[in-house]
């Protein structure tokens, strides 16, 4: 979405939107269902567990960490990530109001 289309839109739809976009990569997926799994912070073990190069599970992981939903802290050589809770409950409460929104059923489909 380009910035002029963006603008046209409330803020609401922008945040669902990125929301969506980081989220709609499987291999984010499974980065951070593999972080809730081990109910802890990860260090520099992704690449085994998910098979996918060092480059590009850094690519996801900043992409996750641009919206907010992990943090990561530098511990000498290591990054660990974890899920910020705040930002996860918050991802949470916007995805609820926009699937619990009453839908009207019609039968012109």
């Amino acid at each position: 979405m380009g910035i002029t289309k963006t603008a046209i839109h409330t803020a609401e739809q922008n945040e669902i939107a990125s929301f969506f976009k980081v989220l709609g990569h499987p291999a984010r997926i499974a980065i951070l269902q593999h972080i809730i799994h081990q109910k802890a912070c990860i260090c520099n073990d992704l690449v085994d567990e998910l098979g996918l190069a060092q480059a590009t599970i850094s690519q996801h992981l900043k992409e996750l960490k641009n919206i907010g939903i992990i943090k990561g802290t530098i511990e000498g050589k290591s990054v660990c990530y974890c899920i910020d809770e705040k930002k996860w409950q918050k991802v949470r409460k916007v995805f609820s109001r926009f699937f619990d929104q009453d839908i009207n059923i019609n039968q012109c489909c």
